[in-house]
């Protein structure tokens, strides 16, 4: 058996019974067209160790496959979807890893081989998909080399936003102070099975050279949750919260910062962020 010989994904839903799970934020993409779109995304995977979180049937696994990867590993909460992702790891020809698990919860560092890329591709389950970005833009070190990955179109939009638009927040800053990002595809609501009440994206994230890259995640977080969780106020205001948790006002952190203790957060730009990160940590108490 080879990967051009396994039945359309239609079938394989009907033969194994597998329904969308609310639940889980499950929402299926059967066009194989579509779903090597996103794996090209991706770009030469010859040499590398890809990752996969709710491959569900298997619609994108499969692509990622036909692309060439030189492994993949699943990680699906699932156990519907077992005996067809088996399937796939049959005509795969021992290059599909399944792993039955919590993403949360996994260590995907230990999963994968050692050595080459290792790449995130992903349809990410809407209910838990920040979840899971936070938790690899967190990761220290740095385990993976690039990331494909499916959101909400608002979400999406969050991730690659621009200082001074309303998507504009504490995802662009995280995930732009890590991460180069751009979008990627765009993905109607209609190219799912079930349709989801919104439109989807791609976005593709490259870990920052280690020395571009903020280390200091907590920080940056922190002040960001002020600064945002208060939008309409100037930051002198915003930020009194995380400025308790130092010896400095939040006037003397934004002024060592270089940033106008009148501005709004929304005005600020990631490079700004990462200086009151700094300013924040400097100052911070015990």
């Amino acid at each position: 058996m080879s990967l051009d010989s396994l039945p359309p994904l239609r079938e394989v839903i009907a033969q194994h019974g597998l329904g969308a799970n609310k639940a889980f934020g499950q929402h299926f993409l059967l066009d194989l067209n579509l779903t090597g779109k996103i794996a090209s995304l991706a770009g030469d995977m010859s040499a590398a160790h890809a990752i996969e979180v709710g491959p569900g049937p298997g619609g994108l696994t499969r692509a990622i496959l036909a692309a060439g990867a030189k492994s993949l590993t699943v990680v699906e909460k699932d156990d519907r979807f077992l005996g067809a992702l088996e399937e796939i790891g049959t005509a795969s020809g021992g290059r599909l890893d399944i792993v039955q698990a919590d993403a949360l919860q996994v260590d995907e560092d230990a999963l994968l081989p050692a050595g080459g890329e290792r790449v995130i591709l992903s349809n990410l389950p809407y209910n838990v998909g920040t979840l899971l970005l936070i938790k690899w833009l967190e990761a220290e070190p740095v385990w993976w080399t690039r990331a494909v990955l499916m959101f909400q179109r608002e979400v999406a939009d969050r991730v690659v936003a621009a200082p001074g638009g309303k998507a504009y927040g504490r995802l662009a800053v995280i995930s732009q102070a890590r991460c180069q990002v751009r979008m990627g595809l765009k993905v109607p609501a209609r190219a799912f099975t079930p349709p989801p009440k919104v439109d989807s994206a791609v976005v593709v994230l490259e870990p920052l050279p280690d020395n571009e890259r903020f280390e200091d995640v907590e920080a940056l977080g922190i002040v960001t949750a002020s600064a945002f969780g208060q939008r309409r106020k100037t930051l002198r205001r915003s930020l009194a919260q995380a400025a308790g948790q130092t010896t400095a006002s939040a006037e003397e952190l934004l002024t060592a910062a270089g940033i106008d203790p009148g501005a709004r957060a929304e005005t600020v730009d990631v490079a700004g962020f990462r200086r009151l990160a700094e300013a924040w940590r400097a100052a911070k108490t015990g």
